[in-house]
């Protein structure tokens, strides 16, 4: 960054920050941040690696490869051999992956990327359906190792998986346990392949809390409908209900026929006193 304008270099420090924060996370976050740095200052080379490894996440293989390169012709250094022969592996190219594993650069790799570089020339080798050649190109001073290193875990992690396609089950299963003990960070799910293997179902207990208030809930729900049944207590009681409201009905009615009856006796005598009252004030002859 040193050959960059202040205010320029912590702008794209800046966005290479947020790569390295969100690229495990969310690796298309992290991509379009290096994107950013990419436009601002390509022809620097830890700008290109940030970028390459992001592309990288993000399963652009391609892209990721051109990066590489480009930061590998920048620096002359050889760290990004690994990486560049499993993007070819994720073009769908592991022939190639296996040529790089075998080129005099590999000699060059420190001990974490040796084992890295067979890391990959195993996964090719898989990729081309040869799984023995996969569990011997595993097979390692590096994996014999007692002591744990960095890469002790995804290497046991790897050969454990590669017997398990092989249908070894049980030498799978004891090279799982290996991982475990040496994952102290958890960078492999060894863990859960070995509780697979073994037989063991995880329970969630967050899961079965509410999967237990749920029922709960459905048996007030129910206690609640049958309690309100409950109150009525057999089919005679509703009968009576019934025969009362009718009742009821009838007397509302008979009342209602009364009323106008009333109403119209008072109406014919009305209508009477009327015209004799017309007969008093007529003129006398």
């Amino acid at each position: 960054m040193q050959s960059l304008p202040k205010g320029l270099a912590e702008e794209v420090s800046r966005n290479l920050v947020m790569v390295a924060r969100l690229i495990d996370e969310d690796p298309e976050g992290a991509y379009a941040y290096s994107r950013i740095a990419l436009r601002l200052a390509s022809r620097v080379a830890a700008v290109r690696e940030a970028a390459g490894f992001a592309a990288y996440a993000s399963q652009k293989y391609s892209e990721a490869l051109a990066e590489f390169r480009a930061a590998r012709r920048m620096t002359g250094s050889v760290d990004l051999w690994p990486v560049m022969a499993d993007c070819e592996r994720g073009m769908g190219r592991p022939e190639k992956a296996l040529e790089m594993a075998g080129a005099p650069d590999v000699q060059k790799l420190d001990k974490a990327g040796q084992v890295e570089m067979r890391l990959v020339a195993a996964g090719a080798r898989r990729d081309m359906g040869q799984l023995d050649a996969a569990i011997v190109t595993l097979q390692s001073p590096e994996l014999a190792s007692h002591s744990v290193q960095p890469w002790t875990a995804r290497l046991r992690y790897a050969y454990a998986d590669a017997l398990l396609a092989a249908g070894r089950e049980d030498e799978a299963r004891d090279w799982f346990a290996k991982a475990v003990e040496s994952d102290k960070d958890g960078s492999t799910d060894a863990s859960d392949r070995l509780a697979e293997l073994d037989g063991v179902e995880f329970v969630d207990a967050m899961a079965e809390d509410e999967n237990d208030s749920e029922a709960g809930s459905v048996r007030e729900a129910d206690q609640g409908i049958r309690a309100e049944v409950d109150d009525v207590d057999d089919v005679d009681d509703v009968d009576e209900v019934d025969e009362i409201d009718d009742e009821d009905l009838d007397d509302a009615e008979d009342e209602r026929d009364e009323e106008r009856d009333e109403e119209r006796d008072e109406d014919r005598a009305g209508d009477g006193a009327e015209e004799r009252g017309d007969d008093k004030d007529a003129p006398r002859g």
